[in-house]
């Protein structure tokens, strides 16, 4: 289960940060569906909290927890600046994004392009570590362009781990920084899961977490039995309702999940009051358009809330109208 064991995180499951996906909106209702899975904001970057509306960015609802920052940035001071934020706030982990490969993160010198740094990515981590007491975490790859040996990945580890950190999200892919897209980054290079594994031989004391086309929890539990964690990314956020069944399959929890029809009335109270605060009801739709996947009247509950979601003055009837229609076309 989740919790605080020597100032790690103890992660079994967990929804992977996706830039534009999981906004609080998202992770709201994802909470809904699971009660333990930990959930990442998108990426931040230290720029944007430092010399930003830094509120907008680190705002969550209480109801997220258990929930992790992730930062984007290279330069150990702001880096700490930024985890004392997230530790104010009230996060329970803060996490160092050394995995994305796009341009515009490798100009502004991090993500990805980090691997081939660990000493930098070290000091990173130790400045964060003397700033906040909760967890400090790294997502990486398994390698960059052509430093893709096993050798590369563990010199990686081992020099983070000897800053402290105890926590490290593998995505089971290497990038290449250029020639592919970001979306290719995520399909084209093969997954290597007998790394991310040998990693946990090599490295027992540390909690070896994978990421990386996971799209069932069947998937999860038999890389469970290599690895401390798993971490599901766009599976979760197109077919959000595989997360119902986590807290029994994963963690032991045997109180019942909710109904696709209760999630939503659930869900209902907080559009409302994102709407009274001036949200757009399209903010929140656009998340929740996976809730029937794979369902009889999925496609009528998708084609709904995306011809009325943004609509002037939309509210949370329009949500309450997909979903009756929907039961309709189940039942």
């Amino acid at each position: 289960m989740n919790s605080l064991q020597n100032n790690k995180l103890i992660t079994t499951f967990a929804v992977a940060p996706m830039m534009d996906w999981t906004t609080r909106h998202c992770r709201f209702f994802h909470r809904l569906i699971s009660r333990r899975a930990l959930l990442y904001t998108e990426m931040v970057t230290t720029g944007a909290l430092i010399h930003g509306d830094h509120h907008r960015f680190l705002q969550f609802n209480r109801e997220e927890h258990p929930l992790a920052l992730q930062l984007g940035g290279s330069n150990p001071r702001e880096l700490a600046v930024c985890a004392k934020m997230a530790e104010d706030y009230g996060y329970d982990e803060v996490n160092l994004n050394v995995g994305c490969p796009s341009d515009r993160v490798q100009n502004g010198r991090f993500g990805a392009c980090l691997m081939a740094e660990p000493e930098l990515v070290a000091d990173c981590v130790a400045a964060m570590r003397q700033t906040v007491t909760i967890p400090v975490t790294v997502k990486s790859r398994i390698g960059i362009d052509e430093r893709d040996s096993y050798a590369e990945l563990v010199h990686f580890i081992a020099t983070v781990a000897s800053a402290g950190c105890g926590t490290f999200i593998v995505h089971a892919r290497k990038a290449w920084l250029s020639g592919l897209s970001p979306k290719q980054n995520r399909d084209v290079p093969p997954l290597r899961y007998e790394l991310v594994y040998q990693l946990k031989q090599d490295f027992p004391q540390l909690e070896i977490i994978l990421n990386g086309g996971v799209t069932s929890l069947e998937q999860a539990e038999a890389i469970l039995q290599q690895t401390d964690g798993v971490m599901v990314g766009r599976e979760a956020y197109h077919n959000p309702y595989m997360l119902a069944e986590v807290d029994r399959r994963l963690f032991g929890d045997n109180a019942p999940a909710l109904s696709r029809q209760q999630i939503i009335t659930r869900l209902l109270p907080y559009v409302h009051e994102q709407l009274k605060a001036g949200g757009r009801l399209n903010s929140v739709t656009r998340h929740i358009l996976g809730l029937f996947h794979g369902e009889p009247g999925a496609r009528g509950w998708r084609r709904y809330l995306s011809e009325h979601g943004c609509k002037p003055g939309a509210d949370e009837s329009v949500i309450a109208k997909a979903l009756t229609f929907t039961i309709h076309d189940v039942y």
